[in-house]
């Protein structure tokens, strides 16, 4: 096959030309490294040594920026990477990266329970849910989620007073606080323990 051309496209990649045809984009820097110029015989095996070269680099340098804004469990992040690249040159991304340290899931996962049991006052049940979604360990979840879920009634007293004491008032307003905190994955037998205090022992919902 031979290179008939090389044209620069958005994003750092260039489209390379075989046979007077469009075969594929790969990284500039991936080309220029390997040398290959428009006038260059390329054969198959060439050709898929190039494609993965460029696939890894592409995945390493998506890695990188993404690790620059915040931080990702392994899976999380593979999952973003190969949105741009192979899955399998994602995945090996991730996996150097959790070599460097740059990715840490206990810490991701201590970090973020963190952040859904409180900030955002997610039930255990839902921050278990949550965790599970960045691919995180089942037995680190439950270890995490038991070191650092509070009390579901307590939680659902803060949360009910800081968010929702004013909805209270009427039977519309009770109904869209106990939605409210089912979505954030309470039981409702929580819900109405919390409720019932907060309203002096009054007949029970």
């Amino acid at each position: 096959m031979l290179i008939t051309a090389i044209e620069p496209r958005r994003k750092g990649l260039s489209a390379l030309y075989l046979d007077g045809e469009l075969a594929v984009n790969l990284d500039t820097e991936t080309l220029l490294k390997f040398g290959f110029k428009p006038g260059r015989e390329l054969d198959d095996e060439q050709l898929h040594e190039l494609i993965a070269a460029s696939e890894t680099r592409r995945a390493g340098e998506k890695a990188l920026y993404l690790l620059e804004h915040r931080s990702h469990s392994q899976k999380e992040l593979a999952d973003k990477i190969s949105r741009v690249t192979s899955r399998e040159a994602a995945e090996a991304a991730a996996a150097h990266m959790a070599e460097l340290g740059l990715v840490n899931d206990e810490e991701y996962a201590r970090s973020l329970a963190a952040e859904l049991l409180g900030r955002k006052g997610y039930s255990a049940a839902r921050t278990r849910q949550e965790l599970l979604q960045k691919g995180i360990d089942r037995e680190l979840i439950e270890q995490i989620v038991e070191e650092a879920a509070p009390d579901p009634v307590e939680k659902l007293l803060e949360l009910i007073q800081r968010k929702y004491i004013r909805l209270l008032d009427d039977e519309k307003g009770r109904r869209r606080t106990v939605a409210a905190l089912q979505r954030l994955g309470y039981r409702w037998d929580d819900i109405r323990t919390a409720l019932n205090r907060l309203t002096n022992g009054e007949e029970s919902l």
